[in-house]
């Protein structure tokens, strides 16, 4: 083997930190996008905001002024301090305090309970096992065999005990909570009432063996099999459905998500136009006295790192505005429709269709679109709202998958509860307006909008 030098010229892509940086920034939501800067503005003394008025000069400026932004170094150290001890945020403005959403979890309110109630130290031990095993609709989703086994051998526990301590973790709040399934979780709720409550034994008969016949409304037979009245039966049907078919999520329910639009598209004089939000975000600028103040001056190597992080990020956000900016305008440029008269109008639109119109590749708009928001006169939506694929029609245009979603909704929406549109009616109907579509994927589109079965919205006349 000869060892030798061999000189070769190539061209490789390489992802430059400012490249990384601005890709990073393009992605993050307006609200992270907001920290970003925040955190940015505390730790770089080299940034600024725009608007701010200047500090008064107590004399003339000098290059010793390089030793005020060196001890600017440590008072930034100690800023994050000085703001979480006085609640100054760096604008003369106090910070606003938000309220604790945290709340309390299923688990620990019922864990709560069990510590107050009449629970002996092995009962507590059973109900600690079965609260571990409640999901968060309020349901035991593991047989009290699981339950046993994960209790272990050498605590010697029976299935007996088991039991009994279900029991009384079924009398905790809320109640309901801890069935093992819809119909037990209902006459849970049942037998809290008073003996007395009119029609609360046919109530009881109903929610144990009948679900499925009120499910499909199927009330003639109920009375038929019950003996019952109409009246009697009516009265039964409300306490069953007064029932929470979701007990857990009265202790924890579902938090609320807000979102803040970063785009705002309003129609002035028949034209849309297009704003890029302000809110929350601070429009920053590289701080020119101490960049003047370090020009030509070799020294501070930290500050003038300091000073190149700042201009890249300075750029690196009004590339992302720019982006944003584009994408949003093709948007409503091809889906102006869709604002002016609302989802059946939405034309078919895939990134690349964007990624082609603005000179971009697929990905950046993917990033673009993710995690973003437009606030319209319909509403705000998710950039992703916008996006569809195509379907094929006999006039020669292709329709929007929301398109197609918004006629069938509007097609059940319209139907005789008597006699409902079947999948293949649908596909039917249509086929007749010139959009082809299969009846597998009616069927599809419509469990996807959470719409049941022709069969499930059947209503029947009493007889």
């Amino acid at each position: 083997m000869k060892l030798s030098l061999e000189l070769k010229l190539g061209q490789t892509l390489t992802m430059t930190p400012q490249l990384q940086q601005a890709i990073r920034l393009l992605q993050l939501p307006l609200l992270d996008l907001s920290a970003e800067i925040q955190e940015a503005l505390e730790e770089n003394i080299m940034l600024e905001m725009e608007g701010l008025p200047d500090p008064p000069k107590t004399g003339s400026e000098t290059t010793a002024e390089i030793e005020t932004i060196k001890a600017e170094d440590s008072w930034q150290s100690s800023s994050i301090g000085r703001i979480q001890d006085s609640g100054w945020n760096g604008e003369g403005r106090p910070i606003n305090e938000y309220a604790d959403q945290s709340g309390q979890t299923l688990r620990e309110h019922l864990l709560w309970q069990v510590e107050l109630e009449n629970f002996s130290p092995r009962e507590a031990i059973i109900g600690e096992a079965i609260i571990d095993a409640i999901n968060d609709d309020g349901y035991l989703t593991t047989d009290l065999v699981d339950i046993l086994g994960s209790i272990g051998e050498e605590a010697q526990v029976s299935e007996d005990e088991v039991k009994q301590a279900l029991g009384k973790v079924q009398r905790l709040d809320p109640v309901g909570i801890g069935a093992r399934s819809l119909s037990e979780c209902i006459l849970l709720q049942l037998r809290q009432l008073d003996p007395g409550t009119p029609g609360l034994e046919l109530a009881k008969s109903l929610a144990e063996n009948h679900l499925d016949l009120i499910a499909n409304q199927e009330y003639a037979e109920l009375r038929r099999s019950h003996r019952a009245s109409e009246e009697d039966l009516d009265t039964a049907l409300a306490l069953v459905k007064s029932s929470n078919p979701k007990p857990g999520l009265a202790v924890s329910p579902e938090s609320t998500e807000y979102v803040i639009p970063d785009v705002f598209v309003r129609k002035i004089d028949n034209r849309w136009q297009i704003e890029i939000s302000s809110s929350g975000i601070p429009r920053l600028s590289v701080n020119q006295k101490y960049a003047q103040l370090l020009r030509g001056n070799g020294d501070h190597a930290a500050l003038r790192s300091q000073l190149q992080e700042a201009r890249w990020l300075v750029r690196s956000l009004e590339i992302r505005n720019e982006t944003l900016l584009k994408v949003a305008t093709c948007i409503v440029a091809r889906q102006t429709e869709f604002l002016a008269h609302g989802d059946e109008s939405m034309k078919p639109l895939v990134l690349k269709d964007v990624a082609e119109t603005i000179g971009m590749h697929e990905s950046t708009i993917s990033r673009v679109t993710t995690n973003k928001y437009m606030h319209t006169p319909r509403g705000v939506f998710e950039f992703k709202y916008f996006f569809s694929s195509h379907l094929s029609t006999a006039g020669g245009e292709d329709q929007s998958s929301t398109s197609v979603r918004a006629k069938i909704r509007k097609l059940i929406g319209g139907e005789n509860p008597v006699k409902p549109l079947s999948d293949s009616k649908i596909a039917s109907l249509l086929a007749d307006a010139g959009i082809t579509v299969a009846r597998r994927t009616v069927a599809k589109y419509r469990e996807a909008m959470k719409i049941p079965s022709s069969s499930e919205r059947r209503v029947r006349k009493p007889k």
